[in-house]
């Protein structure tokens, strides 16, 4: 098994494609109905709640929203969050180094969704 991407589902595709556009700093390939980027070699699809119920009636039934969290490795936390300071991002957790060594931080996006950028502790010299 290999794990090749996600999707966010939304009431709004071009909103929430605009948005990650900026914060990524890169295009979606895609319409109103769905969009995707390919970050890292892994898609982040956009795909309309409306499309999702033509294409399996019943699935947006009890569907939430805003309910994940998306973790990204970043190479400087602190560079990115300056960066997204600037787009007027919806900080959650500002930069903080963890016990663990990981350091991150965390924003919300439009739709309530929780995306966490993080950079892994260096190696340690053997």
């Amino acid at each position: 098994m290999k794990f090749t991407g996600f999707c966010l589902i939304t009431e709004n595709v071009p909103a929430l494609v605009r948005y990650y556009s900026k914060v990524f700093g890169c295009e979606a390939q895609g319409d109103d109905w769905h969009s995707e980027f390919s970050i890292g070699g892994v898609g982040l699809a956009i795909f309309s709640k409306v499309g999702m119920e033509q294409l399996a009636p019943g699935s947006m039934h009890n569907a939430g929203t805003g309910c994940v969290t998306i973790g990204f490795e970043v190479e400087d936390v602190d560079a990115e969050y300056e960066r997204l300071k600037s787009l007027g991002v919806d900080f959650v957790k500002l930069p903080k180094t963890h016990p663990w060594g990981s350091r991150s931080l965390w924003f919300r996006d439009p739709e309530g969704n929780i995306i966490d950028f993080f950079s892994s502790p260096a190696p340690e010299a053997a």
